[in-house]
């Protein structure tokens, strides 16, 4: 008779010890309470809203965990080797790491500030590869590890009808970057991933929402085949997913979530 396979433990993060940059709101914050639920112990990191994080890690840890939070600027490389610092000293090890945190400034390419670009690729990318630099020795130390970078849809395709460029470079170079570490980095035994999400409802679509209902309404949710935009529910069990043993066999993906809006 054939053993029978236990398929739940591939999506069970129990120990596991996750990293989620911008983990406080919105996209950041599903992604660190799916990976909590599903056993892990998640490290929030913040620039500016700690009091945020602190919040949702005690809210995290109310069950049991070692949830913390930790203030770093993901552009900012002395930031970076702190916090990774502050991961092995409390942890010694990082099994998962979500790069989420990211800005988006919208403005005519015409007459777009260059220090708004390099912020935007400062945040974006730079921040990516400093922080996936970092967490990344302590994988090649240990050997194994999974790297989820947040891209975007716009690394794909030009939004419309605001008008971001240096957005949609820093995602398409997010992309590029997730296929270049997977690469390098599968001999660690480290899988590296990005998770391109569409339209989803945050607090930055719900302040679209109030001041443009049309956009939402006739460009970002008729875009998609399923004529509408998502939840941020809805990037969990992708992220949870590609966190864990579920996807040992896949690396260097993008993983686009969408509602079908690039499919046409």
């Amino acid at each position: 008779m054939a053993t029978k396979r236990d398929y739940a433990r591939l999506f069970d993060l129990t120990g596991r010890k996750a990293i989620v940059t911008g983990g406080s709101r919105g996209i950041g914050r599903a992604l660190s309470e799916a990976l909590a639920a599903h056993g892990a112990d998640v490290a929030i990191v913040v620039r500016s809203t700690i009091e945020q994080a602190d919040a949702l890690a005690a809210e995290l840890n109310t069950n049991g965990g070692d949830s913390f939070a930790i203030r770093a600027d993901v552009a900012n490389p002395a930031d970076v080797e702190r916090m990774a610092a502050a991961v092995e000293a409390r942890w010694g090890r990082a099994d998962i790491l979500v790069n989420n945190a990211g800005i988006v400034l919208p403005g005519n390419a015409e007459e777009y500030p260059l220090d708004q670009w390099r912020q935007t690729l400062s945040v974006n990318l730079d921040g990516v590869f400093l922080v996936s630099q970092a967490i990344g020795r302590m994988m090649i130390r240990q050997k194994s590890g999974s790297i989820i970078n947040i891209g975007s849809m716009s690394g794909r395709i030009v939004n419309w009808p605001f008008r971001h460029a240096a957005y949609n470079v820093s995602k398409a170079a997010v992309h590029m970057l997730t296929k270049c570490l997977a690469t390098e980095w599968a001999e660690h035994n480290i899988r590296v991933n990005a998770l391109a999400p569409g339209y989803i409802m945050t607090e930055l679509t719900e302040e679209v929402l109030r001041d443009h209902p049309d956009v939402v309404s006739q460009h970002w949710a008729k875009g998609a085949v399923q004529d509408r935009i998502g939840t941020v529910d809805e990037l969990a069990g992708a992220v949870v997913y590609l966190a864990g043993d579920a996807a040992s066999f896949t690396t260097g993906e993008i993983h686009t979530v969408d509602g079908g809006l690039t499919l046409r």
